[in-house]
């Protein structure tokens, strides 16, 4: 057995933990598929959101978790429920009047809003899938419009026919009394108007595999499940696909959690093993609400793009899915500089060290070098100070800094540069607000700059922090009024980066000019 091995089989990160779930499935015997099934499911109702990413990504991490404790080959499905009928008009696209037109039909009968795909369930199906191979995901994409008219779904649906009463027994318990009175697992898609109805059976025909109904109309239709004439209601529908599939292993989002045993039960009734399960908190915007595809509120895939790498996304997306997060523009400077943190600690790591690394799970083994010189954080200070439009004006600092960088053998500082400027010119210049120095602090705002004057130790980032904390520490205590001070005065802000490193990159003449710049008011701003 190989170290790597060994050290994954007892593992603390949460994607081993899962994983080793999943191969007590087969402690006695292959799958009889001959691989195991991760799966994610998607409601295309809206813009395939952060949260749908999340999923996939983490699924993923365990997938590849599993890779690494066993030889059994694996194959992850993302599975689309386009079939399912538009209740509502989601608030974040084009054209809603003529989508109101369109309610309770199937997804994929929909017309696309934005006129690029043949529906609007296909449209959003599309955006999911850019956005899951922009990630180099390695996935196959099942519409639930092709599995149910395609004849995969046949055998389940024609079981569920033989087992109405039995699952039909399980949804009851679960069911308001009112709801009750009309519910049936089985949703028929009328031939006509194309809807998809919500309407008691009046008989379920095990023998001839077809449902009877009266329409909306009041119109008697008997229908064959198959064909896709009808779909499943979903919770049905979902313990129905984990049958058919023969699914071992689906995470969901813990609204979920509580519908488990009920997916479970009718899975074990339509003749498939109940899989793995994995329930994670939810995202939140900056109110702390719950992130909505139909809403659109939150941040989105291309949002985060816009000012941060894929890996610092999959870096937040590993951090505790079991605890709820605030997930706004606000946490990814922080989100990538611990990335990069995490695969410089990578390089010196043994073997056990390396597989709780964050950075472990999201490459899949395969982790870069680090070549961020300069943290995130520290180039949006650079960006504010230098009222930066373009990263050419960061790299001017970056290689006096550290001179061997380049763009073209630092591409990930590169692009950090670039994404720096825009997130400093969206978000931070609009919150910056200077104040003008206290008496004590103009005194030591003055003592800092004499001292900057006459320094002769070069760009020694530690020595340079030196000299600012003994200039505090005369004056202020706590301590930390004194940096607090330099920030808001000096940055605009109420905290910043360690300040002798960024002198350092800033230059101490520039630092000089900074703090005379201060002194004089030319950068108070209220």
């Amino acid at each position: 057995m190989s170290e790597t091995r060994d050290a994954a089989l007892s593992s603390k990160a949460w994607p081993f933990e899962e994983a080793r779930r999943v191969l007590k499935r087969y402690s006695k015997k292959p799958p009889e598929k001959g691989f195991v099934l991760f799966e994610t499911g998607y409601g295309p109702s809206g813009l395939p959101h952060i949260g749908t990413f999340g999923e996939v990504l983490r699924t993923t991490m365990i997938k590849r978790a599993f890779e690494e404790i066993s030889d059994i080959p694996t194959k992850l499905v993302c599975f689309s429920d386009d079939l399912d009928g538009m209740r509502k008009v989601p608030g974040n696209v084009p054209q809603q009047e003529m989508l109101a037109e369109h309610m309770h039909r199937p997804l994929t009968s929909v017309p696309d809003p934005f006129g690029t795909h043949e529906s609007f369930g296909h449209h959003n199906n599309a955006m999911l899938r850019r956005f899951l191979d922009t990630f180099g995901f390695e996935y196959e994409f099942y519409s639930a419009r092709e599995f149910y008219r395609s004849g995969q779904f046949d055998e389940v649906l024609l079981r569920a026919c033989e087992k109405y009463d039995e699952i039909m027994a399980v949804m009851l318990k679960s069911l308001r009394e009112e709801r009750a009175q009309t519910y049936s697992i089985f949703l028929p898609i009328h031939p006509e108007t194309g809807r998809v109805m919500y309407v008691p059976m009046k008989e379920v025909n095990a023998k001839d595999g077809t449902i009877t109904f009266d329409d909306e109309d009041g119109n008697e239709m008997t229908l064959p499940v198959t064909g896709g004439n009808v779909k499943l209601q979903w919770k049905p529908d979902f313990g129905a696909r984990w049958a058919a599939l023969d699914v071992d292993f689906e995470m969901y989002g813990k609204e979920h959690a509580t519908n488990t045993a009920i997916y479970d039960r009718i899975c074990e009734i339509l003749g498939g093993k109940k899989p793995e399960h994995f329930s994670y908190e939810l995202f939140l915007d900056e109110n702390g609400q719950k992130i909505s595809k139909s809403s659109g509120n939150g941040i989105s895939i291309d949002q985060w793009l816009t000012y941060a790498s894929t890996e610092s996304l999959s870096y937040f997306m590993y951090l505790k899915p079991k605890t709820a997060k605030r997930m706004h523009f606000d946490v990814i400077p922080k989100a990538v500089d611990e990335y990069h943190q995490q695969l410089r600690a990578y390089e010196t790591q043994d073997a056990k060290g390396r597989l709780n690394n964050p950075v472990w799970h999201i490459h899949g083994g395969d982790v870069p070098k680090s070549d961020m010189v300069v943290p995130f954080s520290m180039l949006l200070n650079l960006a504010s100070v230098s009222s930066a439009e373009d990263k050419s004006q960061l790299w001017g600092f970056i290689q006096r800094y550290a001179p061997e960088a380049t763009p073209e053998t630092n591409p990930g500082m590169d692009q950090a540069a670039g994404h720096a400027v825009r997130y400093f010119n969206d978000f931070v210049k609009p919150q910056k607000v200077f104040r003008a120095p206290s008496e004590l602090e103009r005194e030591a705002l003055e003592d800092l700059r004499d001292r900057l004057k006459v320094w002769d130790g070069g760009l020694d980032a530690e020595a340079l922090q030196s000299m600012v904390f003994a200039v505090g520490k005369e004056r202020f205590d706590p301590l930390r009024d004194w940096f607090t001070a330099l920030y808001e005065v000096l940055l605009g802000a109420s905290q910043g980066p360690r300040f002798g490193g960024f002198i350092a990159l800033y230059g101490v003449d520039e630092t000089v000019a900074l703090i005379d710049d201060a002194l004089a008011g030319k950068l108070t701003t209220a």
